[in-house]
């Protein structure tokens, strides 16, 4: 089995790091502040993350260049993959964050609106730099769909099914958001990351829902995820990187010890 991986996730507003819960907007004041993305860039390459993921939520020409900036600062200091998105719309806008320093990025709304792009970016630049990212919402019993512009704009697209189509375009990966579960910390939606994880061949990351510990070991082996994205659990220190792998690696879970910026502190927990 593959290692598992540990990723936190920087949503970037206006400089900041903020937090929110399903998908709260900035314009209605639903974000909390949560500190300088570089800062927390550092303290999560020194707890041993496997990768960093940054979104901006700006998503505006302005954002843009604040998270060039931000990229390439961290690039400068961290040794982990960082993976970037938001915004992005065109090839030139790939190009501009993997020039910054990003190692992936991400595109959600805009693969929704040109399919193409997906293959597009994946020709130029290598399926493993291109992810798509999913904002997923149950809207019955048995289906989830698809919503772009920051989880506000249903699509009318099935979940599964555009993970499918994704990966068949060339993503290299998918990161699979619950807009219900998202900031509630009570536990990612396992049914949906089981369905999309079967049915792509492609790694998942499963995002949305950490609180505890055993949400991300559940999510990892009853969703079969290959990775879990959390913010929450790690912007306000109620878990460490370490403890995480330590807790993962105590249910069966291979995870990477020699993560870039490893600690001593993981070494003590693993080991």
């Amino acid at each position: 089995m593959l290692a598992k991986r540990v990723i936190p996730c920087l949503d970037v507003h206006d400089r900041q790091v903020t937090r929110g819960v399903r998908f709260g907007r900035a314009e209605a004041g639903e974000l909390r502040n949560v500190g300088d993305p570089v800062e927390l860039a550092l303290r999560y390459n020194a707890q041993g993350a496997d990768e960093l993921v940054f979104f901006d939520i700006t998503a505006s020409a302005q954002g843009r260049a604040t998270m060039v900036e931000v990229i390439a600062r961290v690039a400068e200091q961290c040794f982990m993959p960082l993976t970037v998105g938001g915004g992005i719309r065109t090839l030139e806008d790939m190009s501009t964050m993997l020039r910054s320093g990003a190692d992936k990025v991400s595109i959600n709304s805009a693969a929704l609106a040109q399919p193409d792009l997906i293959g597009a970016g994946a020709a130029k630049f290598g399926s493993q730099c291109i992810v798509v990212s999913i904002d997923a919402k149950r809207v019955g019993p048995d289906r989830w769909e698809v919503f772009s512009h920051g989880g506000r704009k249903p699509t009318g697209r099935e979940a599964v099914a555009w993970a499918r189509q994704a990966v068949e375009l060339g993503a290299g990966e998918i990161v699979l958001n619950s807009i219900d579960a998202d900031g509630t910390k009570a536990g990612y939606d396992i049914p949906i990351t089981r369905r999309v994880s079967e049915a792509v061949g492609a790694p998942v990351v499963a995002s949305g829902g950490a609180g505890r510990l055993e949400h991300l070991a559940e999510v990892l082996l009853e969703g079969k995820a290959d990775a879990v994205l959390a913010a929450s659990i790690f912007h306000f220190g109620e878990q460490t990187v370490g403890q995480v792998k330590a807790f993962l690696r105590q249910r069966g879970l291979p995870v990477r010890l020699e993560a870039a910026g490893m600690g001593t502190e993981l070494r003590g927990e693993c080991l």
